[in-house]
């Protein structure tokens, strides 16, 4: 485990519980230097005064803040220590609530919260009634001269501490919603099916492809080499607007394949999608209406047909006789 970069103290009603606070996460982006390309030398960030071009150090850089066009204030860490900060040494929980209820969008980063001395009932306690409850904690806490909201949820024995957005700093979508469309239910049901397909339990095995490439191209570059493939190749977008329905139901064949399920032309998603089999059964009424008009018709025709003819033969017997 990495070193804490917190402690304090989960503010729980009247109980105390000493934590320290460790990352919960780690970065493994590859980073690259700046260089001269000419001579492979080390490209540097200097910090220069933009009023006499000196460069300056760190103990000769401090905050200012501004409060108009060209016109900056400066302000102290001591101003900013003094400052009142309630939680500034505590994680204070104000509110239990339902998991579903909060916006996944408000949610960042990940901490593990450590028990400290003797801390291990009050946190257990804490532990076992989020559990049970089925609920998260939502809490304030200082970082950095700031004070934060946060989230602690139960992530196997440990409770995780995450800190959340203000509802302030997360802006409305409502603009990008898309123009109104129609959609059908065999489109829907085809998009649901799709998300049936590729539904999975468990998804520890997904690895980062970019990354795995980028090693491999480092590690050949270092041996000399060419690099081997790693993944596949991503489709290119063709900007081309194509059926709906054939694409989800492609899309469902293409997932059953990597799954390794069986495919094939049984496997279509609607072979006859409800209104046109709605219409051919219409229709297959239709024309049995309309035959059983025509078969009575020429029976009523022939019975016709064959009065006549007796007509006819009995009044040629009675001028003969």
């Amino acid at each position: 485990m990495p070193r804490p970069v917190w402690s304090g103290a989960v503010s729980f009603g009247l109980v105390m519980i000493p934590i320290k606070v460790l990352p919960a996460t780690e970065n493994h982006n590859i980073a690259f230097h700046q260089v001269h390309l000419e001579d492979m030398g080390r490209v540097r960030t200097r910090k220069v005064c933009e009023i006499d071009g000196q460069e300056l150090s760190q103990d000769q850089i401090g905050k200012g803040y501004e409060i108009s066009k060209d016109t900056l204030v400066e302000v102290t860490d001591e101003e900013l220590d003094s400052m009142p900060l309630p939680t500034a040494r505590a994680i204070e929980i104000v509110a239990f609530v339902a998991a579903d209820s909060i916006d996944p969008v408000r949610v960042g980063d990940g901490y593990y919260l450590a028990a400290e001395g003797v801390a291990a009932k009050p946190y257990k306690l804490l532990r076992m009634a989020l559990e049970r409850s089925s609920k998260v904690a939502v809490a304030k806490f200082a970082w950095h001269n700031r004070e934060r909201l946060g989230l602690l949820r139960v992530k196997e024995d440990t409770i995780v501490l995450h800190a959340m957005r203000w509802d302030d700093e997360v802006r409305s979508p409502a603009e990008l919603a898309p123009r109104e469309v129609d959609l059908s239910d065999e489109e829907v049901d085809a998009a649901i099916q799709l998300l049936e397909t590729m539904a999975c339990d468990d998804i520890s095995d997904m690895t980062d492809g970019y990354r795995e490439a980028v090693e491999e191209m480092l590690a050949a570059k270092a041996e000399h080499r060419e690099p081997r493939p790693v993944g596949g190749e991503a489709p290119e977008p063709t900007g081309e607007v194509v059926d709906l329905m054939a694409a989800l139901n492609a899309s469902v064949e293409k997932a059953k394949a990597g799954r390794g399920e069986h495919t094939g032309d049984d496997a279509t998603l609607h072979d006859l999608p409800k209104r046109r089999a709605a219409k051919t059964t219409a229709n297959k009424k239709a024309s049995t209406k309309t035959a059983a008009k025509k078969t009575t018709a020429k029976k009523t025709t022939a019975k016709k047909t064959t009065s006549g003819k007796t007509a006819k033969k009995t009044a040629g017997r009675k001028r003969s006789a």
